[in-house]
């Protein structure tokens, strides 16, 4: 059957549901126009002034921006020295023609997570359930991510502020799970609650057991790394002035998903957890890939003790903090030690 040319023009208002509707298939999910035209029995000539209208009327904005260089030899130079998987190191030096220079914390956390969208994409395939943990650069990247194969995705943190439905991480893992068509297991819980028995309590109910329950099917996860400290780590603020003192006096000095490390790479054990909502540090370690998102001076000491914990099977980070990491390590003992743990880790995941 031929297809009729449209001859009327298209009414106003626009359809914005279907104007919005269109341009997700086309835009989202890489559909052509005549297929879309086929699924919403229109017109393709429609469809593109469906197209059209949506970018007039703000439906849909497009951005054009110039990405930041990857330093590829530093990334390669991370690679070997610390045995890792992937390593994506982003060069932000500069601070000019729309790259920001290191300080400026929260455009380094949206590149590094752009180039953390990137990565994932890349790897993730159909099979994969991924764990994305509440941090600055995890937000980033579900909204610099254009599509993925379809997979779950999976909260690994509560959340840290009041409104637990329309919180920063509850979004992203929307945005990241929409990105595929696969599935969203949000967390509409706080990350740390007053006492064992109140969280105790949320861990039961179903719709966030259901969550918890997932968090041994992640394949691949992204988290964020943080320096331990005061307005910097979500378990700082959660606290007592006692329990910091605690855990300073342990040599506490990075955070991960909620967890705690000291400076040579080992886990702090945490009376905490008991009050929390968030994947466990054995759990973590289960997860077959975990990719470490940091950058920053007052995070490149955090970055380097979680690089030696074995925790992590890649890195995003930027240029200077990844020349400090090469640096500071020892030819010889860097790789190794990091082989040890990661082999620690896998023996742990396997009993």
């Amino acid at each position: 059957m031929s297809e009729s040319r449209e001859t009327d023009p298209s009414p106003a208002p626009i359809d914005k549901l279907l104007a919005a509707a269109v341009a997700r298939r086309f835009y989202l999910e890489n559909q052509s126009k005549v297929d879309i035209a086929k699924a919403f029995n229109i017109s393709r000539f429609k469809v593109a002034r469906l197209l059209d209208a949506a970018l007039a009327h703000d439906i849909v904005r497009i951005d054009i921006t110039v990405p930041a260089e990857i330093d590829v030899p530093l990334s390669q130079a991370l690679t070997e020295r610390f045995g890792l998987r992937h390593a994506v190191v982003v060069n932000l030096t500069s601070g000019e023609g729309g790259v920001p220079a290191v300080g400026d914390a929260q455009q380094v956390s949206r590149w590094l997570g752009t180039a953390a969208a990137q990565l994932i994409s890349e790897i993730i395939e159909g099979d994969d359930v991924l764990g994305l943990d509440g941090s600055r650069s995890v937000e980033a990247l579900s909204e610099a991510v254009a599509r993925l194969p379809s997979c779950d995705v999976v909260q690994l943190t509560g959340v840290h502020g009041q409104d637990l439905a329309n919180d920063t991480v509850v979004a992203a893992v929307r945005r990241t799970a929409e990105a595929g068509g696969g599935r969203a297991f949000p967390l509409y819980a706080p990350f740390a609650l007053p006492n064992a028995q109140t969280a105790s309590i949320l861990r039961s109910q179903p719709a966030i057991a259901g969550t918890l329950d997932r968090f041994g099917r992640v394949t691949k996860a992204v988290v964020g790394v943080r320096a331990w400290e005061a307005d910097r780590s979500p378990v700082y603020e959660a606290l007592t002035d006692q329990e910091r003192e605690m855990y300073r006096a342990s040599g506490a000095c990075a955070e991960v998903a909620g967890q705690l490390f000291d400076a040579a790479g080992q886990a702090v054990p945490m009376r905490l957890n008991a009050r929390t909502i968030a994947i466990s540090a054995a759990e973590l370690r289960r997860v077959p890939e975990v990719i470490g998102v940091s950058g920053g001076e007052r995070n490149a000491g955090a970055i380097r003790a979680v690089v030696r914990s074995g925790l992590l099977t890649g890195v995003v980070t930027d240029a200077t903090t990844a020349r400090r990491l090469l640096g500071d390590e020892g030819v010889d003992e860097g790789a190794d030690d990091v082989s040890r743990a990661r082999g620690a880790k896998v023996v742990e995941a396997a009993g």
